[in-house]
């Protein structure tokens, strides 16, 4: 069963065309349609000849725009200079010092007509503990050397706590979540003057 000639859709072009008999579309020929620029496709972009001598449904193309992206606090966004941002236009995000990026740098127009995603900037964490061995990325760091200008949003790092009765040490977990990093209650900071005593992460673990 043939074909007749496909239509093409409004704002789209023939990428590829499949065909077993030169002009004639046959049962099981394709087309492949791209959209045009600015455009995004909705539906299948292929369409077959079926069994009944017709096209299976043609895909839509739509002329999509998104909204210029709001700068961040504590930020700065770049997006292309011109009056209107379409589909598959890119901005690209950044944060002033002491801040750092939460999501992508890179985000896009996508076809639903808003951003792929829009980041935001969050402080770091001030270091208060003057001195404390902590566990980074499963390494054992010294905090207030390895975090000298504080840590970024979403670092994570262990404290060492001792059990008393048990007289060994487990860990708990602190985050930095935007300029706030909560120690926990059961880490008590080594004083220097306190030598007799040993800090948390020499004991053995529980």
């Amino acid at each position: 069963m043939a074909c007749p000639p496909p239509p093409v859709p409004k704002s789209a072009t023939l990428k590829s065309h499949k065909s077993s008999a030169g002009n004639t579309s046959l049962y099981g020929d394709t087309e492949v349609f791209e959209c045009l620029p600015h455009h995004a496709m909705f539906g299948n972009d292929t369409i077959t000849c079926t069994a009944h001598g017709n096209w299976t449904k043609l895909p839509e193309c739509k002329e999509v725009k998104c909204p210029f992206p709001s700068r961040p606090d504590n930020g700065f966004v770049n997006y292309p200079a011109k009056q209107v941002l379409f589909y598959k236009d890119k901005a690209t995000f950044g944060c002033h010092d002491t801040y750092s990026l939460d999501g992508p740098e890179e985000v896009e127009c996508t076809k639903m007509g808003n951003w792929s995603a829009l980041p935001s900037c969050k402080a770091s964490c001030k270091i208060s503990i003057k001195k404390a061995t902590v566990l980074y990325q499963g390494v054992r760091v010294k905090l207030q050397e390895h975090f000298k200008n504080g840590m970024t949003h979403g670092d994570k790092v262990s404290f060492f706590c001792k059990n008393k009765e048990k007289k060994c040490s487990y860990t708990e977990e602190a985050n930095c979540i935007d300029g706030t990093l909560e120690v926990p209650k059961c880490f008590k900071e080594h004083s220097s003057l306190a030598f007799w005593k040993t800090d948390a992460w020499d004991v053995k673990p529980c």
